[in-house]
């Protein structure tokens, strides 16, 4: 049993200690691979899972197979809300970008803690809320907002999910996640490397002055920053 001290996951690090040892006999450490899918649309959710130091998606697939990113998950969530709203299940897939370790958890215990425990089912409401404020502020910057302000955003996301500079990320992945055109992220992905703010070389993008790029992004980052701080204490990064 992985004592709480040692949890990287911060919605489990925030629970009391009496009710994370409710939970603790129950989750199993995995390491998880990019590109694992852990469930499918419509697919009966029975797990959930915590990020610890992997980076999970919810990816939106259209019928012409066109993908967006709606949700980026890192060690401050969790994966599976379905399970406590009673859904079930999600219309999107819920995919492994950036390979690391989880913490996976039956979806069963998981349900009965929520209704058994304030305490939980408070964390994982403000969480819940906080969500809802990334997916929709990510709705309007998409649509709002000029690609260059768009990828400086998200990488910042994306190094907030993981904690490093070196992201593997490629160009083609990039646009996929932001539902836009490859050639889109190639010119934006210049201009910051020529500002020297990333580094991009086949397959990996390094953050070389986060502040700068927090400069160059569009004000979702910060409102979506804010939102976390203010509900769970603490930012998402």
């Amino acid at each position: 049993m992985l004592p709480q001290t040692l949890v990287e996951n911060r919605l489990l690090q925030a629970l009391p200690n009496v009710d994370y040892q409710k939970l603790a006999p129950h989750l199993t450490s995995l390491d998880l691979s990019a590109g694992t899918i852990l469930y499918e649309p419509e697919q009966a959710i029975e797990w959930a899972y915590f990020p610890c130091s992997a980076m999970i998606s919810i990816v939106s697939i259209m019928e012409n197979g066109a993908t967006t990113e709606i949700g980026l998950i890192g060690k401050e969530g969790m994966v599976g809300l379905p399970i406590i709203l009673g859904g079930k299940h999600y219309i999107n897939q819920a995919i492994v970008q950036i390979s690391g370790t989880a913490l996976k958890l039956d979806g069963s215990i998981l349900k009965q803690e929520f209704h058994r425990s304030n305490s939980l089912q408070n964390l994982l409401l403000l969480y819940i809320q906080a969500r809802i404020t990334q997916v929709s502020q990510t709705a309007a910057c998409n649509r709002q907002h000029k690609i260059q302000k768009r990828l400086a955003r998200w990488l910042l996301s994306v190094y907030d999910c993981v904690l490093s500079d070196e992201l593997p990320l490629t160009q083609e992945f990039i646009a996929n996640m932001l539902g836009t055109r490859r050639s889109g992220v190639t010119t934006a992905a210049n201009i910051l490397q020529e500002a020297g703010i990333i580094r991009y070389s086949r397959g990996k993008i390094t953050i070389l002055d986060q502040e700068e790029l927090e400069n160059a992004a569009c004000e979702c980052y910060r409102l979506i920053q804010d939102e976390f701080i203010r509900l769970l204490g603490t930012k998402r990064g």
